[in-house]
């Protein structure tokens, strides 16, 4: 019996979920997806973090500054909720608002020194809780999933 066949198992030994539920690719990702964040979410918050937070700034630094609207557009995350990730991060000073030259009514944001050092720090933690999640594959295997899962969003992606 397999770690995943046993955790499926009450007390009494009979399984307390039809297997043909066990075996469906989108019930296992639902499952993985719900205790992943969960995992993150509690990883970053002992870091005063949250992954919107990582978000913003990764795409700050990858890609450089960017209008509110851009960023949403880069990270997925709805313009009403931008505001307040914005707020807060500036509020910290890991970003700096100034107005954009071209389109005064807009602000640029630009992530500070103090924001790149806080998204090492991201790296780091995340770096840890992913191995804490993945701790059952190697690396070869790590890699593997995720060009599976990264094929299996993109053409859903496209297909959307």
């Amino acid at each position: 019996m397999s770690r995943a066949d046993a955790a499926d198992m009450p007390d009494d030994g009979a399984p307390k979920t039809p297997d043909r539920l066990r075996r469906r690719a989108s019930r296992l990702l639902s499952q993985l997806s719900v205790r992943s964040d969960r995992l993150i979410n509690e990883g970053l918050a002992q870091v005063d973090a949250h992954k919107w937070h990582y978000a913003v700034l990764a795409s700050l630094l990858d890609f450089g500054p960017g209008s509110q609207a851009v960023l949403s557009g880069r990270t997925g995350i709805y313009r009403s909720d931008m505001v307040g990730v914005l707020n807060e991060l500036a509020e910290r000073d890991l970003v700096e608002r100034a107005p954009d030259p071209g389109d005064r009514r807009r602000n640029i944001i630009t992530i500070s020194p103090q924001g790149r050092r806080h998204l090492r720090l991201l790296d780091e933690v995340l770096d840890d809780l992913h191995d804490e999640l993945l701790a059952p594959l190697g690396p070869a295997e790590r890699d593997q999933l995720v060009r599976l899962l990264t094929r299996l969003l993109e053409h859903h992606t496209r297909t959307s």
